[in-house]
């Protein structure tokens, strides 16, 4: 025995190897209990039996493992909906969107449509789509938009190209300075771990307030997964039967199924396309030539050239509107995302 009544080095030793051992014939259980449960009842022997019979503890556990992967295989699977019982649903979801006096969307995959959009698209996919500013949230920020955080307010430049490629976790810099002051731009990518306190593009204020007037709210293609940590844009703080109706878009389990009016097994596109019908409105044809991203980006500076290796966004000549010759027209930018939905301003008409 050592000094002081402790255990001596020998003792610890032998101590260690009994832990050891007695964890080996733990796991050495576990996997016959395994295999025996894999295996029907009618095939299994007495001994067999007798040893699940002694191992209640184990047959619990890996029961409850059991169950608890095929529900998580279950959620990753996609159900789709006949295409009549989808067909009635969007019905279903028209009425709903034709009452709504608020209505908010939350979309993952990304769909770009009526008062206020909750995005975690990072592609900048609604900037472009001609949106106005104030009617988006980018919780999750915007690739093709570098700030400066020493200007008040904060100074934006959108760019024509992924302006991520030297910024990570907790590493925004852009490795471009500001026009105005001189400080580093940084991303406004939320990452993982990490909290979004930028005003634009990630417009909290705006998603919220959205949110607690919004009497509908639209999923498009979200997993919720995220969303669902952020309990202000699901009016918690409210008794249940005075939040808003929730209606559910995606071909997956999420873990809003339970509160929604309803959910709609479908894709996004088929299911905004159905819902457009019946609502009798158009879709918009996406033109390239036409995308805000263009009117709002700021050209780099010279010397700048270098600072990305990134592919440049790019207008399409084939997409151009032609004038009277058949020439396409002058290539002024077109205004748009924060004058309106992608319409130029108007210009203030001369005193005469």
């Amino acid at each position: 025995m050592a000094a002081g009544g402790g255990l001596s080095r020998s003792e610890r030793k032998a101590a260690e190897r009994v832990r050891r051992l007695r964890e080996e014939q733990q796991r050495e259980r576990l996997r016959q209990v395994s295999r025996i449960l894999r295996k029907a009842a009618t095939e299994r022997s007495a001994e067999e039996g007798r040893l699940l019979a002694e191992s209640e503890d184990l047959v619990t556990e890996l029961q409850g493992r059991s169950r608890r992967r095929e529900g998580l295989k279950r959620r990753q699977e996609e159900v789709c909906d006949d295409p009549e019982e989808l067909r009635r649903k969007v019905q279903e979801l028209a009425g709903a969107v034709r009452n709504a006096k608020y209505l908010v969307v939350y979309t993952g995959a990304g769909i770009s449509t009526v008062r206020h959009v909750v995005s975690q698209n990072c592609d900048g996919l609604h900037l472009r789509s001609g949106l106005p500013r104030t009617a988006i949230s980018e919780l999750h920020g915007n690739m093709y938009i570098e700030v400066c955080t020493s200007c008040i307010p904060n100074r934006e430049y959108v760019r024509v190209f992924d302006v991520t490629e030297r910024t990570a976790l907790h590493r925004h810099q852009t490795g471009r300075t500001c026009h105005k002051c001189g400080t580093q731009l940084r991303d406004t990518i939320v990452h993982f771990g990490e909290r979004g306190t930028l005003g634009q593009p990630l417009n909290w204020e705006a998603a919220t307030e959205a949110a607690s007037k919004a009497d509908t709210i639209l999923c498009l293609g979200s997993s919720l997964k995220v969303l669902k940590k952020y309990p202000r844009l699901w009016c918690m703080t409210r008794p249940p039967s005075r939040r808003p109706k929730l209606y559910i878009v995606n071909l997956q389990w999420t873990p809003k199924d339970d509160w929604a009016a309803l959910k709609l097994h479908g894709k996004c596109d088929e299911v905004m396309r159905l819902l457009m019908d019946e609502l009798g409105l158009e879709i918009p044809l996406y033109n390239r030539w036409q995308d805000p991203i263009f009117s709002l980006a700021t050209p780099l500076r010279a010397g700048e050239e270098g600072s990305h290796t990134r592919k440049l966004l790019s207008r399409s000549r084939e997409e151009a509107p032609l004038g009277d010759r058949g020439a396409p027209i002058s290539s002024a930018p077109i205004l748009g995302g924060w004058f309106g939905r992608g319409c130029a301003k108007r210009a203030k008409r001369k005193k005469t």
